[in-house]
């Protein structure tokens, strides 16, 4: 708040607090937060815990399914400056975001044999490549590679692949790919400027573990920004989890936060504001350790990194 104030983004900050209930055991979300949100159709969210051993479900799956947010979108660049093993690296990575394992249809059988059933649909499937097409169309790339596992998952994946391929003929000027789930996560760690100049989509699960390694290639989660799309709300969200043992101490990075709410000033058209803050926030993080956090092998406070970012923005 205090970067977008010095930044003179013209926007107004509602805050709510997302703080689950269990009702009829379901975990729900408080309502005022639930009226803000689709009152505004955008969000910026911090990093959500899950009550641990009291029956609540995934908050992050709840804000999904409650928004319907049926497309997960994860850019991940090397920070000019910081140095990691891998130099160069602009990846795009769309995740289905509503179903396949994460749809939370699981129970016992018999003492000692659970089944948890993968869900896939034609139509979730549609709308997220679709989405992942014209994410291509609109940021310059000139193809989408559709991962899965259709080789042993031939029904589910095998689904989620057909409908690729309907959905591709909308789109001629775009390249259609496919790649098998175990090939992209050993050609992605040896040479990731292969995957520089298209769009990955795929299924939940895949997509969930797949953005986690690509962002460990720019340096870890602590860089990566992250969009949830839906046919009425956007939220945009840190994708690291939260870290209570760490609050309050200003030992925070801020860096995905900031990151997401720049994605969520394109979203808005603010695209003046959003370059000016995310060059000031890479800027800081690339003049050195002592304008880093602790988790980007650095010295500095989360104040004393929004002081760097403030100065750089002006």
């Amino acid at each position: 708040m205090r970067i977008y104030s010095a930044a003179k983004v013209p926007i107004d900050w509602e805050p709510v607090d997302v703080t689950p209930s269990l009702i009829n055991g379901k975990t729900t979300l408080p309502q005022p937060a639930v009226d803000s949100i689709n009152k505004n159709t955008i969000a910026l969210k911090g990093p959500l815990a899950t009550p641990v051993g009291k029956g609540h479900q995934s908050m992050n799956l709840t804000l999904r399914r409650t928004f319907n947010l049926y497309a997960n979108v994860r850019p991940c660049k090397s920070v000019e400056g910081y140095k990691t093993p891998y130099d160069g690296v602009d990846t795009v990575l769309i995740r289905e975001n509503t179903e396949g394992e994460y749809s939370g249809i699981e129970h016992e059988i018999v003492p000692g044999v659970v089944q948890s059933i993968k869900l896939i649909t034609k139509k979730a499937s549609e709308r997220c490549i679709r989405y992942a097409f014209e994410y291509a169309l609109s940021s310059g790339r000139n193809e989408v590679l559709v991962v899965h596992k259709a080789s042993i998952m031939k029904l589910s994946d095998g689904l989620f692949v057909q409908t690729a391929k309907e959905v591709a003929k909308e789109y001629p000027t775009v390249k259609l790919g496919f790649e098998s789930l175990d090939n992209t996560s050993l050609k992605l760690c040896m040479d990731p400027s292969d995957y520089k100049r298209l769009v990955m989509v795929m299924p939940n699960l895949y997509g969930d573990i797949m953005s986690d390694l690509s962002s460990g290639l720019i340096g870890g989660l602590g860089l990566t920004p992250s969009g949830n799309m839906g046919a009425k709300v956007a939220i945009f969200e840190a994708v690291h989890g939260s870290a209570p043992d760490i609050a309050g101490k200003g030992l925070a990075n801020p860096t995905a936060l900031l990151l997401s709410s720049c994605m969520m000033l394109r979203h808005m058209q603010l695209n003046e504001f959003a370059d000016k803050i995310e060059s000031a926030v890479l800027t800081t993080i690339a003049s050195g350790p002592e304008n880093r956090t602790g988790d980007l092998r650095g010295t500095a406070s989360t104040s004393h990194f929004t002081d760097e970012v403030i100065k750089k923005l002006n």
